[in-house]
């Protein structure tokens, strides 16, 4: 089977060569252009703090990922879970960049550019002269951008899924991609159920489930309490 994974990533800020690091990776499984259910995802110590701009976006303070695990503690499970997979990315010279520079400080192979399928590139081609940023798209394709006033990897990661199968004309794969969703009968935050992917491959991590709900909750405080926070003043 077809397997590939849809990634996104929140940063300390816009430039990994000046040092600014991941604090958030969110993977999205899909085989045969259909969901799994299986999603990778963690929040990251970045050991710095983010730019003003950037924590404005993403919410997610130096405090309240001083205790996450560091990329290089998660690095081996990562490259185990990409696999040999193709992996679809909007705008992937910035994700790529950033992943690459993680691995590369933890004396990993990175991603080779084989593995990439690029929906700016993609959206670019479609829609010549016009606005593909996420958003963008989302609105193009009708899909519910509702929550996204807080960036966050996963969340990210499953609208970007929807997008790229509208990109390539799966609409009947997207829309099996919701209902899937709609019939798990989680909350927003839970769109994925780790417990199902866990239970198939075998993992005993059920705990991480319970520190990403914790986690979860206390990011949507966190932005809540952001003063003048850019969210605020730009509607979807």
């Amino acid at each position: 089977m077809a397997r590939e994974l849809v990634i996104d990533t929140e940063t300390t800020g816009l430039d990994y060569e000046n040092g600014h690091r991941i604090i958030e990776i969110g993977i999205v499984e899909l085989e045969n252009h259909l969901p799994t259910g299986g999603f990778f995802h963690y929040y990251l110590n970045p050991e710095r703090d983010s730019d003003k701009r950037a924590e404005e976006v993403h919410g997610l303070s130096r405090e309240f990922l001083n205790d996450k695990l560091k990329f290089s503690d998660i690095a081996n499970e990562f490259i185990e879970y990409i696999s040999d997979s193709k992996i679809i990315i909007h705008n992937a010279a910035f994700d790529v960049g950033f992943i690459n520079a993680e691995l590369t400080r933890c004396n990993k192979k990175t991603l080779n550019d084989d593995m990439i399928i690029d929906t700016l590139i993609l959206a670019k081609k479609k829609f010549l002269g016009q606005s593909v940023s996420l958003d963008s798209l989302c609105r193009k394709y009708n899909i519910d951008l509702t929550g996204r006033e807080i960036h966050g990897a996963l969340k990210d990661a499953k609208l970007l899924a929807s997008v790229y199968l509208e990109l390539i004309g799966g609409r009947q794969s997207r829309l099996d991609f919701e209902i899937e969703t709609e019939n798990n009968n989680l909350p927003e935050d839970q769109i994925f159920n780790l417990n199902d992917y866990n239970k198939r491959k075998n993992l005993k991590n059920k705990k991480n489930l319970e520190v990403n709900e914790i986690d979860y909750k206390l990011h949507l405080d966190k932005v809540l309490s952001i003063k003048n926070s850019i969210w605020k003043r730009i509607k979807n």
